[in-house]
Protein backbone atom coordinates (compact mmCIF):
# COMPACT_ATOMS: atom_id res chain seq x y z
CA UNK A 1 0.00 0.00 0.00
CA UNK A 2 1.04 3.41 -1.40
CA UNK A 3 0.96 5.79 1.90
CA UNK A 4 2.10 9.55 1.60
CA UNK A 5 2.86 10.98 4.75
CA UNK A 6 2.50 15.19 4.76
CA UNK A 7 4.22 16.96 7.64
CA UNK A 8 3.00 20.44 8.77
CA UNK A 9 6.39 22.13 9.69
CA UNK A 10 5.63 25.55 9.49
CA UNK A 11 4.31 26.93 12.95
CA UNK A 12 5.60 30.05 14.26
CA UNK A 13 5.50 28.39 18.02
CA UNK A 14 5.19 32.02 19.15
CA UNK A 15 4.63 30.29 22.88
CA UNK A 16 8.42 29.57 23.05
CA UNK A 17 9.45 33.26 23.08
CA UNK A 18 12.88 33.49 22.07
CA UNK A 19 13.46 30.35 20.87
CA UNK A 20 11.28 30.71 18.05
CA UNK A 21 12.39 34.26 17.19
CA UNK A 22 14.52 33.02 14.66
CA UNK A 23 13.04 29.60 13.60
CA UNK A 24 10.04 27.14 12.90
CA UNK A 25 9.05 25.63 15.98
CA UNK A 26 9.79 22.15 14.45
CA UNK A 27 13.32 23.32 13.95
CA UNK A 28 13.76 24.08 17.73
CA UNK A 29 16.80 21.32 19.51
CA UNK A 30 15.55 19.01 21.38
CA UNK A 31 16.87 16.68 23.87
CA UNK A 32 20.51 17.51 23.27
CA UNK A 33 21.03 16.68 19.77
CA UNK A 34 17.63 16.58 18.03
CA UNK A 35 15.32 19.00 16.35
CA UNK A 36 11.66 18.56 17.22
CA UNK A 37 10.78 17.90 13.92
CA UNK A 38 13.30 14.54 13.98
CA UNK A 39 10.39 12.45 16.15
CA UNK A 40 7.53 12.90 12.95
CA UNK A 41 9.86 11.83 10.63
CA UNK A 42 11.63 8.75 12.64
CA UNK A 43 7.93 7.68 12.99
CA UNK A 44 7.37 7.70 9.34
CA UNK A 45 10.29 5.93 8.34
CA UNK A 46 10.49 3.37 11.33
CA UNK A 47 6.74 2.92 9.86
CA UNK A 48 8.08 1.60 6.43
CA UNK A 49 6.58 5.37 5.12
CA UNK A 50 9.48 6.63 2.42
CA UNK A 51 6.96 9.05 0.80
CA UNK A 52 7.53 12.07 2.82
CA UNK A 53 6.60 15.49 1.93
CA UNK A 54 7.25 18.50 4.20
CA UNK A 55 5.00 21.80 4.13
CA UNK A 56 6.84 24.65 5.18
CA UNK A 57 5.96 28.19 6.37
CA UNK A 58 7.97 30.80 9.03
CA UNK A 59 11.53 30.93 8.86
CA UNK A 60 12.74 27.77 6.95
CA UNK A 61 16.15 28.19 6.86
CA UNK A 62 17.28 25.63 9.62
CA UNK A 63 14.42 23.44 8.95
CA UNK A 64 15.56 23.34 5.24
CA UNK A 65 19.29 22.89 6.01
CA UNK A 66 18.80 20.28 9.02
CA UNK A 67 16.27 17.85 6.46
CA UNK A 68 18.74 18.56 3.33
CA UNK A 69 17.88 15.60 0.93
CA UNK A 70 17.36 14.05 4.20
CA UNK A 71 19.97 11.12 4.28
CA UNK A 72 19.86 10.88 7.99
CA UNK A 73 16.27 9.02 7.45
CA UNK A 74 17.40 7.34 4.63
CA UNK A 75 14.95 9.61 2.73
CA UNK A 76 17.28 10.61 -0.20
CA UNK A 77 15.94 8.82 -3.05
CA UNK A 78 16.84 9.91 -6.28
CA UNK A 79 13.58 8.58 -7.64
CA UNK A 80 10.61 7.35 -6.69
CA UNK A 81 10.31 7.44 -3.08
CA UNK A 82 11.92 9.84 -0.63
CA UNK A 83 11.42 13.33 1.03
CA UNK A 84 10.52 16.57 -0.71
CA UNK A 85 10.26 19.98 1.33
CA UNK A 86 7.20 22.35 -0.21
CA UNK A 87 7.20 25.96 0.60
CA UNK A 88 4.38 28.42 -0.10
CA UNK A 89 4.60 30.39 -3.23
CA UNK A 90 2.59 32.82 -5.27
CA UNK A 91 1.47 31.86 -9.03
CA UNK A 92 -0.86 33.64 -11.34
CA UNK A 93 -4.01 31.87 -10.20
CA UNK A 94 -3.00 31.43 -6.11
CA UNK A 95 -2.16 34.99 -4.92
CA UNK A 96 -2.60 34.52 -1.45
CA UNK A 97 0.69 33.38 -0.32
CA UNK A 98 0.88 32.13 3.34
CA UNK A 99 -1.58 28.88 4.40
CA UNK A 100 -4.09 30.22 5.92
CA UNK A 101 -3.73 27.09 8.46
CA UNK A 102 -2.98 23.04 8.56
CA UNK A 103 -5.82 22.36 6.27
CA UNK A 104 -5.23 24.82 3.65
CA UNK A 105 -1.62 23.95 3.32
CA UNK A 106 -2.85 20.63 2.26
CA UNK A 107 -5.28 22.05 -0.01
CA UNK A 108 -2.46 24.06 -1.84
CA UNK A 109 -0.28 21.49 -2.27
CA UNK A 110 -2.80 19.28 -3.42
CA UNK A 111 -0.81 18.33 -6.73
CA UNK A 112 2.21 17.20 -5.58
CA UNK A 113 0.48 15.24 -2.75
CA UNK A 114 -2.01 13.78 -6.05
CA UNK A 115 1.61 13.18 -7.64
CA UNK A 116 2.67 9.84 -5.08
CA UNK A 117 0.07 8.16 -6.50
CA UNK A 118 -1.31 7.66 -2.73
CA UNK A 119 -3.50 4.90 -1.69
CA UNK A 120 -3.89 6.80 1.96
CA UNK A 121 -2.59 10.22 3.26
CA UNK A 122 -0.93 9.98 6.39
CA UNK A 123 -1.23 14.04 8.02
CA UNK A 124 1.47 14.81 11.07
CA UNK A 125 2.14 17.72 12.71
CA UNK A 126 5.84 18.06 12.58
CA UNK A 127 5.93 19.70 16.38
CA UNK A 128 5.51 16.64 18.71
CA UNK A 129 7.24 15.00 20.98
CA UNK A 130 6.71 10.86 20.50
CA UNK A 131 7.24 7.74 18.74
CA UNK A 132 4.12 5.72 17.01
CA UNK A 133 4.30 3.12 14.61
CA UNK A 134 1.78 4.65 12.19
CA UNK A 135 0.79 0.48 10.78
CA UNK A 136 -1.36 -0.53 13.36
CA UNK A 137 -3.23 3.23 13.10
CA UNK A 138 -3.70 2.70 9.59
CA UNK A 139 -4.57 -0.86 10.50
CA UNK A 140 -7.92 0.28 12.28
CA UNK A 141 -8.42 2.93 9.35
CA UNK A 142 -9.11 0.56 6.89
CA UNK A 143 -10.64 -2.36 9.38
CA UNK A 144 -12.85 0.77 9.41
CA UNK A 145 -13.48 1.87 6.16
CA UNK A 146 -13.41 4.90 7.37
CA UNK A 147 -13.04 8.35 5.85
CA UNK A 148 -10.77 9.81 8.43
CA UNK A 149 -9.07 8.37 11.52
CA UNK A 150 -7.73 10.71 14.08
CA UNK A 151 -5.22 9.17 16.85
CA UNK A 152 -6.38 10.03 20.46
CA UNK A 153 -5.22 9.81 23.90
CA UNK A 154 -6.10 10.81 27.14
CA UNK A 155 -5.31 13.91 28.91
CA UNK A 156 -5.84 15.10 32.21
CA UNK A 157 -8.50 18.08 32.33
CA UNK A 158 -6.02 21.12 32.57
CA UNK A 159 -5.07 20.34 29.15
CA UNK A 160 -7.76 19.58 27.35
CA UNK A 161 -8.66 23.74 27.16
CA UNK A 162 -6.32 23.67 24.60
CA UNK A 163 -7.29 20.47 22.34
CA UNK A 164 -9.45 18.93 20.00
CA UNK A 165 -11.92 17.04 22.34
CA UNK A 166 -13.22 13.81 20.64
CA UNK A 167 -16.74 12.25 22.08
CA UNK A 168 -16.95 8.61 20.81
CA UNK A 169 -19.46 5.72 20.53
CA UNK A 170 -18.72 2.04 21.35
CA UNK A 171 -17.23 1.53 18.36
CA UNK A 172 -14.81 4.34 18.54
CA UNK A 173 -16.56 6.30 15.80
CA UNK A 174 -16.49 10.01 16.50
CA UNK A 175 -19.74 11.59 17.29
CA UNK A 176 -19.04 14.65 18.25
CA UNK A 177 -16.02 17.61 18.31
CA UNK A 178 -14.74 20.32 20.70
CA UNK A 179 -12.27 22.20 19.51
CA UNK A 180 -10.36 23.56 22.64
CA UNK A 181 -13.25 24.11 24.74
CA UNK A 182 -13.72 25.75 27.76
CA UNK A 183 -15.47 23.33 29.33
CA UNK A 184 -14.81 19.94 28.12
CA UNK A 185 -17.12 17.04 28.03
CA UNK A 186 -14.55 14.61 27.47
CA UNK A 187 -10.47 13.81 27.85
CA UNK A 188 -9.94 12.38 24.67
CA UNK A 189 -7.83 14.61 22.61
CA UNK A 190 -6.57 14.77 19.43
CA UNK A 191 -3.10 14.39 18.71
CA UNK A 192 -2.57 16.38 15.15
CA UNK A 193 -2.05 13.29 13.53
CA UNK A 194 -4.72 12.00 10.97
CA UNK A 195 -5.16 9.26 8.22
CA UNK A 196 -7.17 10.03 5.38
CA UNK A 197 -8.62 8.45 1.99
CA UNK A 198 -7.43 10.44 -0.78
CA UNK A 199 -11.16 11.13 -2.00
CA UNK A 200 -12.61 12.26 1.75
CA UNK A 201 -9.40 14.78 1.60
CA UNK A 202 -9.97 16.33 -2.19
CA UNK A 203 -13.86 16.41 -1.01
CA UNK A 204 -13.20 17.57 2.92
CA UNK A 205 -10.53 19.72 2.58
CA UNK A 206 -12.11 22.88 0.73
CA UNK A 207 -10.90 26.60 0.10
CA UNK A 208 -12.88 27.75 3.23
CA UNK A 209 -12.09 25.03 5.22
CA UNK A 210 -9.17 26.46 6.50
CA UNK A 211 -7.87 24.01 9.70
CA UNK A 212 -8.24 20.40 10.55
CA UNK A 213 -9.59 20.60 14.39
CA UNK A 214 -11.70 23.59 13.80
CA UNK A 215 -13.21 23.21 10.57
CA UNK A 216 -12.86 19.95 8.52
CA UNK A 217 -13.21 16.96 11.36
CA UNK A 218 -16.68 19.24 12.67
CA UNK A 219 -17.85 18.88 9.29
CA UNK A 220 -17.12 15.57 8.28
CA UNK A 221 -19.03 14.56 11.17
CA UNK A 222 -22.09 16.69 10.75
CA UNK A 223 -22.01 15.55 7.72
CA UNK A 224 -22.14 11.77 8.84
CA UNK A 225 -18.84 10.54 7.50
CA UNK A 226 -17.34 7.79 8.79
CA UNK A 227 -14.81 9.12 11.20
CA UNK A 228 -12.96 7.47 13.71
CA UNK A 229 -10.63 7.54 16.81
CA UNK A 230 -7.44 5.39 17.23
CA UNK A 231 -6.36 5.54 20.46
CA UNK A 232 -2.38 5.86 21.01
CA UNK A 233 -1.41 4.97 24.63
CA UNK A 234 2.49 5.81 24.61
CA UNK A 235 4.47 9.20 25.85
CA UNK A 236 3.73 12.24 23.70
CA UNK A 237 4.25 15.99 24.15
CA UNK A 238 2.76 19.11 22.13
CA UNK A 239 5.89 20.92 23.40
CA UNK A 240 3.91 24.44 22.32
CA UNK A 241 5.02 26.65 25.37
CA UNK A 242 8.41 27.05 27.55
CA UNK A 243 7.61 24.84 30.22
CA UNK A 244 5.94 22.05 28.09
CA UNK A 245 9.35 22.51 26.19
CA UNK A 246 11.66 22.29 29.19
CA UNK A 247 9.90 19.66 31.28
CA UNK A 248 9.88 17.32 28.10
CA UNK A 249 13.13 17.49 27.94
CA UNK A 250 13.61 16.90 31.63
CA UNK A 251 11.57 13.96 31.14
CA UNK A 252 14.42 12.53 29.32
CA UNK A 253 16.74 12.12 32.05
CA UNK A 254 14.72 10.39 34.86
CA UNK A 255 15.57 6.93 35.90
CA UNK A 256 13.11 5.18 33.53
CA UNK A 257 12.44 8.16 31.39
CA UNK A 258 8.71 7.66 30.03
CA UNK A 259 10.22 8.18 26.04
CA UNK A 260 13.56 5.71 25.73
CA UNK A 261 15.55 7.44 23.19
CA UNK A 262 17.98 4.21 23.86
CA UNK A 263 15.40 1.92 22.07
CA UNK A 264 17.45 0.28 19.13
CA UNK A 265 14.20 -1.21 17.78
CA UNK A 266 13.13 2.74 17.26
CA UNK A 267 15.64 5.28 16.99
CA UNK A 268 15.30 8.76 16.67
CA UNK A 269 17.68 9.78 13.38
CA UNK A 270 19.23 12.91 12.89
CA UNK A 271 21.48 15.58 11.22
CA UNK A 272 24.39 14.78 13.56
CA UNK A 273 28.19 16.19 12.84
CA UNK A 274 30.82 14.66 13.82
CA UNK A 275 32.49 15.25 17.30
CA UNK A 276 35.07 13.90 20.07
CA UNK A 277 33.14 11.53 22.72
CA UNK A 278 32.29 13.41 25.97
CA UNK A 279 34.47 14.37 28.40
CA UNK A 280 34.97 15.09 31.94
CA UNK A 281 37.10 16.63 34.36
CA UNK A 282 38.75 15.45 37.89
CA UNK A 283 36.52 17.41 39.56
CA UNK A 284 33.21 17.08 37.17
CA UNK A 285 29.24 15.86 38.99
CA UNK A 286 27.27 14.29 36.44
CA UNK A 287 23.99 13.48 37.42
CA UNK A 288 20.93 12.64 36.28
CA UNK A 289 21.31 14.35 32.86
CA UNK A 290 21.94 13.36 29.27
CA UNK A 291 25.39 15.07 27.44
CA UNK A 292 25.76 14.99 24.15
CA UNK A 293 29.26 14.20 21.91
CA UNK A 294 31.49 17.37 22.36
CA UNK A 295 30.68 18.18 25.81
CA UNK A 296 33.58 19.44 28.16
CA UNK A 297 32.54 19.33 31.67
CA UNK A 298 34.54 20.15 34.45
CA UNK A 299 31.92 21.78 37.04
CA UNK A 300 28.65 20.17 37.94
CA UNK A 301 25.67 18.91 35.69
CA UNK A 302 22.64 17.96 37.97
CA UNK A 303 18.93 16.91 36.05
CA UNK A 304 20.01 18.72 33.12
CA UNK A 305 20.25 18.15 29.23
CA UNK A 306 23.50 18.91 27.27
CA UNK A 307 23.47 19.61 23.57
CA UNK A 308 26.71 18.28 21.56
CA UNK A 309 29.77 20.80 22.01
CA UNK A 310 28.77 22.70 25.66
CA UNK A 311 31.57 23.49 27.84
CA UNK A 312 30.80 23.70 31.88
CA UNK A 313 34.16 25.24 33.27
CA UNK A 314 35.83 24.82 36.84
CA UNK A 315 33.26 25.31 39.34
CA UNK A 316 29.96 26.36 37.63
CA UNK A 317 26.83 24.39 38.22
CA UNK A 318 23.68 23.46 35.70
CA UNK A 319 21.03 22.93 37.53
CA UNK A 320 17.74 21.99 36.18
CA UNK A 321 18.56 23.23 32.98
CA UNK A 322 18.09 22.53 29.29
CA UNK A 323 21.58 23.44 27.18
CA UNK A 324 21.80 23.84 23.64
CA UNK A 325 24.78 23.56 21.07
CA UNK A 326 28.30 25.04 21.85
CA UNK A 327 27.26 27.03 24.35
CA UNK A 328 29.73 27.98 27.20
CA UNK A 329 29.10 28.35 31.03
CA UNK A 330 31.78 30.10 32.89
CA UNK A 331 33.68 29.26 35.59
CA UNK A 332 32.13 30.00 38.44
CA UNK A 333 28.62 30.22 37.10
CA UNK A 334 25.29 29.05 37.50
CA UNK A 335 22.60 28.53 35.70
CA UNK A 336 19.29 26.86 37.26
CA UNK A 337 15.95 26.13 35.93
CA UNK A 338 16.57 27.98 32.45
CA UNK A 339 16.77 27.13 28.72
CA UNK A 340 20.36 28.37 26.88
CA UNK A 341 20.27 28.44 23.09
CA UNK A 342 23.09 27.90 20.95
CA UNK A 343 26.13 29.56 20.95
CA UNK A 344 25.22 31.43 24.13
CA UNK A 345 28.03 32.41 26.67
CA UNK A 346 27.71 32.94 30.39
CA UNK A 347 30.65 35.11 31.76
CA UNK A 348 32.47 33.71 34.60
CA UNK A 349 30.32 33.53 37.79
CA UNK A 350 27.02 34.81 36.56
CA UNK A 351 23.65 33.65 37.87
CA UNK A 352 20.83 32.61 35.29
CA UNK A 353 17.92 32.23 37.28
CA UNK A 354 18.42 33.70 40.72
CA UNK A 355 16.43 34.23 43.57
CA UNK A 356 12.95 32.59 44.58
CA UNK A 357 10.30 34.74 43.35
CA UNK A 358 8.94 32.21 40.57
CA UNK A 359 6.27 33.68 40.40
CA UNK A 360 7.01 37.13 38.84
CA UNK A 361 5.80 37.15 35.59
CA UNK A 362 7.72 38.53 32.61
CA UNK A 363 6.24 41.94 31.81
CA UNK A 364 7.02 41.63 27.85
CA UNK A 365 5.53 38.12 27.88
CA UNK A 366 2.88 37.75 30.43
CA UNK A 367 1.36 34.91 28.89
CA UNK A 368 4.73 32.94 28.11
CA UNK A 369 7.03 33.10 30.51
CA UNK A 370 5.05 32.70 33.73
CA UNK A 371 6.57 29.71 35.70
CA UNK A 372 10.77 30.88 36.91
CA UNK A 373 12.32 29.38 33.69
CA UNK A 374 14.51 32.16 31.94
CA UNK A 375 15.36 31.63 28.60
CA UNK A 376 18.71 32.76 26.72
CA UNK A 377 18.43 33.53 22.81
CA UNK A 378 21.08 32.17 20.83
CA UNK A 379 24.49 33.83 20.27
CA UNK A 380 23.97 36.33 23.33
CA UNK A 381 26.50 36.96 25.47
CA UNK A 382 25.81 37.08 29.66
CA UNK A 383 28.46 39.48 31.25
CA UNK A 384 30.45 38.17 34.26
CA UNK A 385 29.41 38.81 37.12
CA UNK A 386 25.76 39.58 35.78
CA UNK A 387 22.60 37.96 38.09
CA UNK A 388 19.85 37.26 35.96
CA UNK A 389 16.56 36.06 37.64
CA UNK A 390 13.42 34.08 36.96
CA UNK A 391 11.19 34.44 34.07
CA UNK A 392 14.32 36.48 32.63
CA UNK A 393 13.98 36.61 28.48
CA UNK A 394 16.83 37.78 26.78
CA UNK A 395 17.25 38.13 23.23
CA UNK A 396 19.46 36.17 20.37
CA UNK A 397 22.72 38.36 19.87
CA UNK A 398 22.60 40.31 22.92
CA UNK A 399 26.25 41.64 24.24
CA UNK A 400 27.32 42.95 27.61
CA UNK A 401 26.42 46.30 26.53
CA UNK A 402 22.43 45.96 25.93
CA UNK A 403 22.76 45.55 29.59
CA UNK A 404 21.82 48.44 31.86
CA UNK A 405 22.99 46.72 35.03
CA UNK A 406 24.18 43.46 35.92
CA UNK A 407 21.38 43.05 38.46
CA UNK A 408 18.38 41.80 36.17
CA UNK A 409 15.00 41.40 38.53
CA UNK A 410 12.88 38.46 37.99
CA UNK A 411 10.29 39.19 35.25
CA UNK A 412 12.46 41.76 32.93
CA UNK A 413 13.46 41.59 29.57
CA UNK A 414 17.26 42.23 27.87
CA UNK A 415 16.58 43.12 24.30
CA UNK A 416 18.98 43.83 21.89
CA UNK A 417 18.96 46.94 19.91
CA UNK A 418 16.97 46.94 16.54
CA UNK A 419 16.91 49.72 14.95
CA UNK A 420 18.21 52.71 13.10
CA UNK A 421 20.15 53.42 15.97
CA UNK A 422 21.74 50.46 16.35
CA UNK A 423 22.74 50.06 12.95
CA UNK A 424 24.49 54.02 12.55
CA UNK A 425 26.65 52.87 15.48
CA UNK A 426 28.03 49.98 13.59
CA UNK A 427 28.83 46.68 15.16
CA UNK A 428 29.75 46.44 18.24
CA UNK A 429 32.78 44.37 19.97
CA UNK A 430 31.81 41.85 22.42
CA UNK A 431 33.36 42.71 25.68
CA UNK A 432 35.97 40.26 26.50
CA UNK A 433 34.69 40.31 30.33
CA UNK A 434 31.79 37.53 29.22
CA UNK A 435 34.02 35.20 28.04
CA UNK A 436 35.36 32.37 30.54
CA UNK A 437 38.69 32.35 32.04
CA UNK A 438 40.22 29.24 30.22
CA UNK A 439 39.58 26.65 28.16
CA UNK A 440 38.50 23.99 30.15
CA UNK A 441 40.22 21.42 28.29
Amino acid sequence: MNVVAVVLAGGAGERLSVLSDHRAKPAVPFGGKYRIIDFALSNCVNSGIDRVLVLTQYSPRSLIDHIGRGRPWDLDRSFGAGIRVLQPYLSRTDKVGWYAGTADAVRRNATPIAEEHPDLVLVLAGDHIYKMDYRPFIETHLAKRADLTVAVLTVPPDEATRMGICLTDGDDRIVDWEEKPAQPRGDLASMGVYVFSPEALRRWVTPTRHDFGRDVVPAMIRAGRRVFAHRFEGYWRDVGTVEAFWKANLDLVGLVPPLDLFDQSWLIHTRSEERSPAKSGPDAVFRHSLASHGCIINGSVVNSVLAPGVKVYDGAVVRDSVIMLDAEIGAGAVVDGAIIDKHVKIGAGAVIGHGEDRWVVNVEEPDRLTTGITVVGKRAVIPAGARLGRNVRVDADVVPEDLTSLEVPSGRTVNHPDGPAAEKDGPRRRSASASPARDPR
